[in-house]
């Protein structure tokens, strides 16, 4: 292991990979522990949502990830489960009740705005770890598996890290080790939330009498199960907690149990063919996202129900936004107050996420009161309008992050603009740096970001609308306008650029 990094990751799940790239590409030295000895393969989220797929198409990522969905559609029997497919269009589920493609409004903004990255939806985590394992690796950043975190101590100027291989001294250390965070324990924050009412398993398994079970998901009095749509593929929500001990592996008896119970048959499973999970809607965000040289990102940070994979995603948008943040303070071109910003941008969508998946499990309860109130929602769900609300959240087509300025497409994701030549910003945007869009006739926004040589990187295009696009490394548009006037370009560039390195051009 490295004995003195900038920045030390713990955990190489998606978040923590991600969030080491982001640190590569900004110049940070860099390195992984990871307490498994080997990629972890258990059945967890099954897909990705457009804010993800934006950040693999922003990286180059998104072929690689478009040829992982297709291998996994045609394992597929059925186009419908976890949503109907309308052509790649997999729009998910809201507390079991599938969201028919057929109903959205595909034409609305928030989702025409993201076509080329929007169609990306069935990336298993395993693959989708696979996949930024090779990235990390061809940016020359270290994993170390096999190695866990003991102790830590923030020593105000760096962090010593006690692990089972070893003293490690980092300049900041960062938990992405997940809802049972080590990193998050050692550094005393706090982990407030609500406690479990479920169980939840997630299996594929050979089955002896599969006619017993009902295809899509079927509700009952003790919980709620889905068959398919791949053949074996099992979900279990038990509102029975009395799980065996969390850490324990799931053993197939374990699995056959709940679906028993929650199916009321006496189904018999003959085998398990991939590693099954257990999971609770145990719900909680850390008191705090930042301790002095301790940051936390991904279920380090937060934990809920890991409805429509929204858990990975969350996390993966924590790391971008931190990625290129702390990277600014290792390279000594922002000040620690802009680490400030990665907890005030990201808190309030980890909030909203948890209240997403509490509300579902307030549907999926087994009681009259909950039946009666998943009739209703069903009933909104059945609209055009209610379908195309639930597939806009549930693919984080909505999220704003609240920054300075008036233009609609300030605080959101930029969007797939079609520039002269055929490209998009995405195209332009694979090694990390800030992007400036400059449609003015005479390139005048382009001239003003010269003093960011280095850190911005400026495209101009022919005359269109928006005239001007400021991108953050994360994706997110920090200024815009429709005119070619530059009043609050340069406020935004010294705001997230820092400091120009010289004058602007002439």
């Amino acid at each position: 292991m490295e004995t003195d990094s900038d920045v030390t990751v713990v955990g190489a799940g998606p978040v923590g990979l991600v969030l080491a790239a982001e640190l590569a590409l900004a110049g940070a030295t860099v390195q992984v522990l990871e307490r498994r000895a080997e990629p972890d393969q258990a059945m967890k989220a099954q897909g990705i949502t457009v804010p993800t797929a934006v950040t693999l198409d922003r990286r180059g990522l998104l072929p690689a990830a478009e040829q992982v969905q297709r291998e996994a559609l045609e394992r597929m029997s059925s186009p419908a489960g976890d949503g109907r497919a309308a052509g790649s269009r997999l729009t998910g589920h809201f507390a079991g009740m599938v969201l028919d493609a057929d109903l959205v409004d595909w034409s609305d903004p928030d989702l025409a705005a993201y076509a080329t990255a929007g169609g990306t939806r069935i990336v298993p985590q395993p693959r989708l770890e696979a996949l930024l394992a090779e990235h990390v690796a061809r940016l020359g950043v270290p994993v170390h598996r096999g190695v866990e975190v003991t102790a830590l101590d923030d020593t105000g100027d760096g962090v010593v890290v006690g692990t089972t291989a070893g003293g490690v001294r980092t300049g900041w250390l960062a938990g992405c080790d997940g809802g049972h965070s080590t990193v998050r324990r050692l550094a005393g924050i706090a982990f407030p939330g609500t406690d479990p009412e479920l169980t939840g398993y997630q299996a594929v398994a050979d089955i002896a009498d599969p006619r017993k079970l009902t295809e899509g998901w079927v509700w009952s009095s003790r919980g709620t199960y889905r068959y398919g749509p791949q053949p074996g593929r099992l979900v279990t929500l038990d509102f029975d907690t009395s799980f065996a001990d969390r850490s324990a592996p799931v053993t197939l008896e374990e699995v056959q149990a709940s679906l028993r119970r929650v199916s009321g048959t006496d189904v018999t499973l003959t085998a398990l063919r991939a590693t099954p999970t257990r999971w609770s809607d145990n719900t909680r965000q850390a008191a705090a996202y930042r301790s002095g040289r301790v940051l936390l990102a991904g279920d380090a940070a937060h934990v809920h129900p890991p409805f429509g994979g929204q858990g990975l995603n969350l996390g993966v948008g924590d790391a971008m936004n931190l990625g290129w943040k702390l990277g600014a303070v290792v390279a000594g071109w922002a000040s620690e107050e802009l680490l400030d910003t990665y907890e005030t941008e990201r808190r309030p969508v980890g909030a909203w996420v948890l209240d997403w998946t509490r509300a579902q499990i307030g549907i999926l309860r087994g009681d009259a009161k909950s039946a009666a109130l998943r009739a209703v929602v069903a009933d909104l769900l059945a609209t055009r309008d209610g379908t195309t609300y639930a597939v806009k959240q549930t693919l984080g087509v909505t999220h704003r992050t609240d920054l300075p300025g008036e233009h609609p497409l300030t605080g959101r994701l930029v969007p797939d603009l079609r520039l002269a030549d055929g490209s998009r910003p995405a195209d332009h945007s694979h090694d990390g740096g800030f992007l400036l869009l400059d449609r003015t006739p005479d390139g005048t926004f382009a001239r003003i970001a010269t003093a960011w040589t280095g850190r911005v990187h400026s495209v101009t295009d022919e005359p269109a609308t928006p005239a001007g696009v400021l991108v953050r490394p994360d994706g997110v548009v920090a200024w815009a306008t429709d005119t070619a006037d530059p009043a609050g370009l340069d406020a935004a560039l010294h705001r997230w650029a820092g400091a120009p390195a010289h004058s602007p051009a002439a």
